[in-house]
């Protein structure tokens, strides 16, 4: 599903806020020996967080149906987890990632969610919504300037996208035989 999400944001990003193919888009850790490379306009998209989404936990079961309608499984119900990603801009002059910052800001303001043209695999099948936020202040717990010390790098502008993505756990139950007969007894 990780990658998944990656393909889906980078292609998101691509289509509609960096058109310009001499613009790279990658998703490496934007540390210093790696900005001191950097040779070309690159928009970094770093995951540096994944957690579940604990308030959107949900206890139960799906039923699978066949072309009967008759209940052949069933199956737990998703679950969430948070990607968190660093967005950050890197060129030779701050204002030109000023400019590609603002145009990723844009693009990602205009959606609630993934594109469902751009969810592949487990995403589109699961058939559901995959929310992004993004630009919220960072939990208490956690603080840019950390993110950007962890990876040795000085801080920059960067935005903070997460990323809310469902996962099936795979457990499924199968069903019984369907009812054939029903007896209703009534004792005197």
């Amino acid at each position: 599903m990780i990658f998944e999400v990656d393909e889906a944001l980078t292609a998101l990003l691509r289509r509609e806020a960096m058109m310009d193919d001499a613009i790279e888009i990658v998703l490496d850790a934007p540390t210093r020996e790696w900005s001191s490379r950097r040779n070309a306009p690159t928009l970094n998209v770093y995951l540096y967080d994944i957690r579940e989404d604990l308030r959107r936990r949900a206890q139960g079961r799906v039923g699978e149906y066949d072309k009967s309608g008759r209940v052949v499984s069933q199956h737990v119900l998703p679950r969430y987890f948070v990607l968190s990603y660093l967005l950050s801009a890197w060129t030779t002059r701050p204002e030109d990632e000023h400019r590609l910052l603002s145009a990723a800001l844009s693009c990602l303001l205009s959606h609630d969610a993934i594109p469902v043209d751009l969810l592949t695999g487990s995403l589109a099948e699961a058939a559901l919504s995959v929310p992004i936020t993004v630009a919220l202040p960072p939990p208490e717990d956690r603080s840019f300037a950390d993110v950007w010390s962890a990876l040795g790098g000085e801080l920059h502008p960067s935005l903070d996208v997460r990323i809310v993505a469902p996962v099936q756990p795979g457990i499924r139950f199968p069903a019984g035989p369907p009812v054939q007969e029903v007896v209703v007894r009534i004792n005197p």
